[in-house]
């Protein structure tokens, strides 16, 4: 039987729109990606944020796989228990009443911004230099990077951005006409940048003053990411508007819409998704918010050798983010790095030079990771990676960051 080359295979039917890197990646268990050779990689891209629960994990599989025998599709025309159970769940934990369910990050932007427009009566948008919401038009409009936005110019009008962490230019910006300010927690693509202590806190009140939606992007951070199941919690904050995305159904398709009491229902016809709200992704949606708000078991340190500690999920993620970033901190050659910073399980590394060569001296040694612009590292293992995991990447990246540079 003839050998065939699936990477030349898709190369030549592919849009062309990726850049794709020399590996083929067939399974994934937990923080593990395996190529076709069998090669085992430490996951630090974690599906650019999608994989939280890691690859293949067993709640997500039989969830879907009990789903999938029974409906896949029922769009919002009729009702579903799957659908009910999921949105009264979601709203439960999140604080939210009301839910738009939808498909990704971008789709859930670009409905935030249509509803802030609709609800306040106002076009304009206020976002933040660096910030990065999505590829379709009104959630492009928002984001920052001009290498995204010329080429897809006039995109709609009534956009305007401010430098993050400085309230005094949010301020001078917004006016009368001004319907939504639309902010990340921690800005990921734009270089693993958090909110400073008290902005948004701030930003919040001059929105609620200036008659302003507020609208908190935590397609990214949302999930357990950043040590709390939505990043916002840490800052003392209650938005108008949550957006999320990627991680919420395990990794399965998903977006939302969060929806306070100061938006309050929709009118019908409003807006609408074919595939929004599907019983597949609601069933995997469900079986991962058990999974975020469970305990969970791993083995302890060699003083507890042979015994199980009860820690939830996400405390975890805090503790070790906290522990492995201070550990970097220290640790990074100053030859190699500016800054180490985020929070949780996301983790940035400024470089004093292209992130490029490091990547790829880094898939070299079994480890695969992220850029966010061309000198920053960006680490978003999943939540449930293992100790040893974790602690063998950051070395890993240590050893490597001291021979690149």
């Amino acid at each position: 039987m003839a050998i065939v080359d699936w990477n030349a295979v898709e190369e030549q039917h592919s849009s062309g729109a990726y850049l794709k890197r020399d590996i083929q990646i067939v399974r994934g268990v937990g923080a593990r990606l395996f190529d076709e050779a069998g090669r085992s990689y430490i996951d630090c891209v974690g599906g650019q944020g999608s994989a939280n629960l890691g690859h293949a994990h067993p709640a997500i599989v039989e969830a879907i796989t009990r789903q999938a025998g029974e409906l896949m599709v029922c769009p919002e025309l009729f009702h579903n228990p799957v659908r009910a159970r999921y949105q009264a769940e979601l709203c439960r934990v999140s604080g939210f009443p009301r839910v738009f369910l939808c498909n990704s990050g971008a789709e859930a932007n670009e409905g935030a911004l249509k509803i802030a427009r609709l609800k306040s009566g106002r076009r304009g948008v206020i976002a933040a230099m660096r910030g990065f919401h999505g590829r379709t038009m009104g959630a492009l409009s928002a984001t920052w990077e001009k290498a995204y936005r010329e080429p897809f110019l006039p995109l709609i009008d009534g956009v305007v951005h401010v430098p993050y962490n400085h309230i005094d230019k949010l301020r001078e910006a917004l006016t009368d006409q001004i319907g939504a300010v639309l902010l990340e927690v921690v800005q990921g693509e734009g270089g693993v940048h958090p909110a400073q202590a008290g902005y948004l806190q701030a930003a919040q009140e001059l929105c609620r003053a200036n008659g302003t939606l507020l609208i908190i992007d935590e397609v990214q951070t949302g999930w357990g990411r950043t040590g709390t199941l939505f990043a916002h919690w840490q800052d003392g904050i209650q938005p108008d508007i949550v957006t999320t995305a990627k991680s919420m159904a395990g990794g399965l398709p998903m977006g939302a819409i969060l929806l306070s009491e100061r938006i309050g229902a929709l009118d019908p016809a409003t807006h609408g998704s074919t595939f929004g709200g599907n019983p597949l992704a609601c069933a995997a949606g469900l079986a991962a918010l058990e999974v975020y708000t469970e305990k969970f078991h791993h083995r302890g340190t060699e003083d507890t050798e042979n015994t199980e500690q009860d820690e939830g999920l996400i405390e975890r993620v805090k503790r070790l983010g906290e522990e492995a970033r201070a550990h970097l901190a220290a640790h990074v050659p100053e030859k190699a790095a500016r800054e180490v910073r985020g929070r949780g399980f996301m983790f940035g590394i400024e470089l004093r030079g292209k992130v490029a060569p490091v990547l790829k001296a880094l898939q070299e040694r079994g480890v695969l990771a992220l850029p966010a612009g061309p000198s920053v590292l960006r680490l978003l293992p999943p939540l449930v990676i293992t100790d040893e995991d974790l602690w063998q990447a950051i070395q890993i990246i240590e050893e490597t960051l001291n021979d690149v540079f």
